[in-house]
């Protein structure tokens, strides 16, 4: 058994002691879903990298930037299918109706992906949205048509993890989640050295990792999901998982849609394909610290209704770390030995990728409030306001991205410091939309 699942195996029917979990407990449970957040981000470095060291490597890249941000603004929909299933998931009736809902939402979020990669219309829309066409255009198409069955198989991935999580089993779900980003690495090494051509190269790594954690998560869920689990007579309807999921992914969306939205404004002005590469780089780089503030939700699903100040009180502890870590990368001569050294990122694309990381240092001090809020909804099954706050994010984000063009200043710093803005929109938006609720129910007499 992991280390993280040794810890806490025995809080999935229960303390046997009693009382709140102490703060290592929370420790032992949190850092493996750190190190799976941790991996999927690593696994995106593994990807710049590798199409760093082709010929043209920021045309590869910005071409690369387009196709994944089109295709993650429909995957992301799912990316709160874990804490769904942990929250609502109580009992084998819920759970049957959670998976059917999975499978629903997984098929009609996979059509407009296939429409932008199998029709002519698609095709448009993508070089519209986007300013580009013939070749460049051709290669995103391309990506999308070999990422359009992740979005069915990372749904199902989402779900039996969900699962795994809500059993404690979380040093599980890491060894999963490092299988893939080795399988990923794997696949991105021979390809490149086999002359495969970027897009194949990368499509294939992460359709054959995804394909095989999918089938160990499977795997893994049949023989280490506790039943006692299950033995809760709680029945929920199709209407009330919908009225959890669609705020939630309606957040994940608005997520997804951020950096395309500047991309878009970005990639107008002439000369901008160093700009989008860099751009590309510093946020996937940047999170690296951004998802372990992120991992904390589960945190919440999982403990929020037994012991929330504890959890407050852990994650003010790990906000403290993680911005001092990123600090420090950001602003030593460390930036450059990832960024050139690993990464393999060179010219004016590292200059600005550096520049870009340091303001986005901002990021998970704004993120960690936000993401505090976004517990309290998860655990009271209350989730609106967390919508409500990604279109307050996006919204500004918008009309930041199409005045910083306008005045012809929107380049790769101001797109990072929009970004910044974008998130404190959203948690003030977050924290006003539930308030606002709060006192709805109680003039109305609710709870």
């Amino acid at each position: 058994m992991a280390t993280g699942d040794r810890a806490v195996a025995g809080g999935a029917t229960g303390r046997a002691g009693g009382g709140h979990p102490t703060q290592g407990e929370y420790l032992a449970f949190y850092w493996p879903l750190a190190l799976m957040g941790m991996a999927t981000l690593i696994g995106r470095q593994f990807q710049n990298g590798t199409l760093s060291r082709y010929p043209n490597a920021s045309r590869e890249l910005a071409t690369f930037a387009y196709a994944a941000s089109t295709f993650e603004l429909f995957a992301a929909a799912l990316g709160f299918l874990p804490q769904m299933i942990n929250v609502l998931g109580r009992s084998r009736a819920a759970r049957r109706v959670c998976l059917r809902f999975t499978l629903l939402v997984c098929v009609l979020l996979s059509l407009p992906v296939a429409f932008m990669a199998f029709t002519p219309g698609g095709g448009a829309l993508v070089a519209r949205v986007f300013s580009i066409g013939g070749a460049r255009l051709a290669a995103v198409v391309l990506y999308l048509r070999w990422l359009c069955p992740l979005v069915l198989i990372g749904g199902l991935r989402h779900h039996y993890t969900g699962l795994l999580v809500q059993a404690r089993r979380t040093g599980v779900v890491t060894v999963l989640n490092v299988t893939d980003l080795a399988t990923t690495a794997a696949v991105l090494v021979a390809g490149f050295h086999a002359g495969w051509r970027p897009v194949r190269t990368l499509a294939t790594a992460r359709l054959t990792a995804s394909v095989l954690v999918l089938a160990l998560t499977y795997g893994a869920h049949k023989t280490r999901y506790d039943p006692a689990l299950s033995a809760s007579g709680e029945r929920i309807t199709y209407r009330q998982a919908w009225s959890f999921f669609w705020p939630v992914a309606l957040t994940s969306i608005m997520f997804a849609l951020s950096r395309p939205i500047l991309y878009s404004f970005v990639s107008r002005a002439p000369g901008s394909e160093p700009h989008v590469a860099a751009l590309r780089v510093a946020f996937d780089f940047a999170l690296i610290f951004h998802m372990p503030v992120n991992s904390l939700r589960h945190l919440f699903a999982t403990f929020g209704t037994e012991d929330l100040a504890g959890v407050r009180r852990f994650m003010v502890r790990l906000l403290l770390g993680v911005v001092g870590l990123m600090a420090l990368v950001a602003c030593t001569p460390l930036n450059t030995f990832v960024l050139r050294d690993l990464l393999g990122v060179e010219g004016e694309v590292l200059v600005m990728a550096r520049d870009a990381v340091r303001i986005l240092c901002l990021v998970p001090l704004v993120v960690a409030v936000r993401n505090y809020y976004h517990g309290l909804a998860l655990v009271s099954r209350r989730t609106v306001s967390m919508g409500v706050g990604s279109l307050c994010r996006n919204g500004l984000i918008y009309l930041a991205a199409w005045a910083a063009y306008a005045q012809g200043a929107l380049d790769h710093l101001w797109a990072a410091m929009i970004l910044v803005f974008g998130f404190t929109a959203e948690t003030a938006g977050v924290v006003l939309a539930r308030y606002a609720g709060a006192r709805r129910r109680r003039s109305g007499g609710g709870r």
